[in-house]
């Protein structure tokens, strides 16, 4: 099985309030597709997963010039937005 490479979750206010709901933002390298993310999860964290989405973020701006708006490179990375069953939930903080 693949690897999945910069996994990170997201600690937005958005997210957040996504917590309650059993849904996760994630952040995941751009070359991931849903499905190698969702068995990844499923096995590493021993969940059922609903359902996944992803976005790419808008790319940033940067003003360079009075005029001209240039366009900064390319985001090199997805979010993903995970549903899990009812029941499950992923450890947001690891134990010590």
């Amino acid at each position: 099985m693949d690897e999945v490479q910069y996994l990170d979750l997201v600690f937005t206010e958005k997210s957040i309030c996504l917590f309650e709901k059993n849904k996760y933002i994630l952040n995941v390298d751009s070359g991931s597709t849903k499905t190698k993310i969702k068995n990844w999860i499923e096995l590493f964290f021993n969940v059922k997963v609903i359902g996944v989405n992803s976005y790419r973020p808008p790319q940033k701006r940067e003003k360079r010039e009075k005029i001209k708006l240039i366009m900064k490179n390319r985001m090199r990375y997805k979010r993903m937005i995970i549903t899990l069953k009812p029941g499950y939930s992923i450890p947001l903080f690891p134990y010590k």
